[in-house]
This record gives C-alpha cells, structure tokens and sequence, in this order.
C-alpha cells in the first residue's frame, strides 16, 4: 500500500502516521514491524517514551527499505540547553541504530523556561550535520512558532499538536496552513471511549458503513491534519489506516467539528504554562 501524501511548502508526509507511546521492549518492536507490514511508513517516537530502540529494531525487522519510512523523535524539554540538546540527538541516532533519523521534533515549548529557540538552533546544526533530515516542533503555540522564525529564519516543517474533534484547535490549523507548516495530531481519537461512543460520531459511522475511529481519522484528513494513531492489534492497524475511500461530506466535517468544546483537551497540558521535561 501508498499511501497518498500531504504537502506544503515543499514538505511531504504520508497522510496518517503511526503513534508508538508505551509500545516498548521486544513485544513494542514486534507492534511495530506489524504496523509497517499494514502500510505505516511514519513512525512517530521520542525520548520520553523510552522506546527509540524498538523503533530502530522494527525498522531494521520490517524488511522495508529504509528510505521508504520516515522516523520520528523529539526533544524533551530537560534538554534544551543547546550542548545538552546536540547529545541528546546524537543519543537518539544511536538508541535508533540507524544512521539518521528522519524528523525530528522540540517536544514542548516550555515557555517559562524559555531555552526552546536555543534548542532550535541546536536541531538546525544537527540538520546540517546529516543527523536529522527534517525539524520541526510539538505542542507549539503561534507565538512560539512566530518566534522561531524571527530568530533564527527557519520554520518548522511540522507543529504536532493535540487535535482531535473535542479539541478541533481550528485556528492552529489555519495558521499552519498560511505559514506551510504540516499540522500532526496527537492524541487523534481523544478520550476515545467518549469520542467513539458520541452520537453525532456514531450516526455518521453508520451512514457511512465504517467504524466510528475510520470516521474520525478521516476528519482529521478532510480538516487538514495528519493523524497518528495508535494501536497494538494489526486488526485495529489495518482498520485505522483503511481510509482511501472513505469521504465525509461537508456538512459531516462541520458536524464534527462543531463537537468541540474549550475543555476539549484530555489533560490539562496548555503549551502557554505547561512544563515537560
């Protein structure tokens, strides 16, 4: 499978990626090579997730050339003073056993701390060092991103946000959109047992013939977005990244949409006040 790509300003993903939070250890490694098998080819990581290993393993394991996938980790923020950001990639590329990674992400802005834009310039080295092939960020806010690319004159490729249709984040989409960054969503199917349980979700399913996850991963297509789901069963993998002929109408999109609410997020995480390190 092929899957098609989102692009802008020049910068390509696949239409959906594949999330791998908790999936650690041999048993991570082998849900991985799964979700490569079904057709994933963006494999979403980090260091906080302490499963850059498996994720190097299952790429070696999957039998895929190499350059047909595309990894991803990112940058905690106890690290972002810039020496401490330059080894905590070169760590990253070892923990992969590869020889690159492929896209690399500031995990969160950490705004009171205030060292984000020294850690941006510490991913832009690594780039130019071949460490990294792409940068971008997560958990971004306008400003922050504004910032970047007064500071430094390089903008993110990709913002990874929480985004899913309680907290639609409509606005971060638009303004992705206008400066060519490509928006990824974390957290695509939300509080998923409340999410998937919703009737407005649930009658659309049904219109459709599809699952309601099916449907609201093709939301965050129609909108723009470009989910990550996880999931540890190849069925759910295979079900997930089933999307090609599915089209939401319009009136489905502004439907779901409109399910949002201001305390849509799951956790109290706001990019202005929230600390990750």
């Amino acid at each position: 499978m092929t899957l098609p790509e989102r692009t802008v300003a020049g910068h390509a993903l696949p239409i959906i990626g594949f999330g791998t939070y908790r999936l650690t250890g041999a048993t991570g490694t082998d849900t991985i090579v799964d979700a490569i098998h079904a057709g994933y080819r963006l494999i979403d990581s980090a260091v906080n997730y302490e499963n850059e290993g498996a994720v190097g393993a299952a790429v070696r394991n999957s039998g895929v050339p190499r350059d047909e996938l595309i990894v991803t980790s990112k940058l905690p923020g106890r690290h972002h003073a810039a020496d401490q950001a330059r080894a905590t990639i070169e760590e990253s590329v070892f923990r992969t056993g590869l020889d690159h990674i492929d896209l690399y992400l500031i995990h969160w802005p950490n705004p009171k701390v205030d060292r984000y834009v020294e850690a941006w310039g510490a991913l832009i080295e690594a780039r130019q060092r071949g460490l990294i092939r792409d940068i971008g960020v997560s958990n971004f806010l306008p400003e922050h991103l504004a910032r970047l690319t007064a500071e430094t004159g390089v903008a993110p490729m990709v913002n990874q946000i929480e985004l899913h249709p309680y907290f639609p984040q409509t606005e971060a989409l638009a303004y992705h959109r206008e400066h060519g960054i490509l928006t990824e969503s974390w957290s695509p199917i939300g509080r998923a047992n409340d999410l998937l349980s919703d009737p407005k979700i649930v009658s659309i399913a049904n219109k459709l013939g599809i699952s309601p996850a099916q449907t609201v991963l093709a939301w965050h297509i129609k909108v723009g977005a470009i989910p990550l789901p996880k999931a540890s069963s190849i069925e759910r993998q295979r079900e997930n990244i089933d999307l090609a002929d599915i089209e939401l109408s319009e009136d489905d999109v502004a439907a779901i949409t409109g399910l949002g609410f201001p305390e849509g997020r799951t956790n109290d995480q706001d990019p202005a006040v929230y600390q990750e390190f």
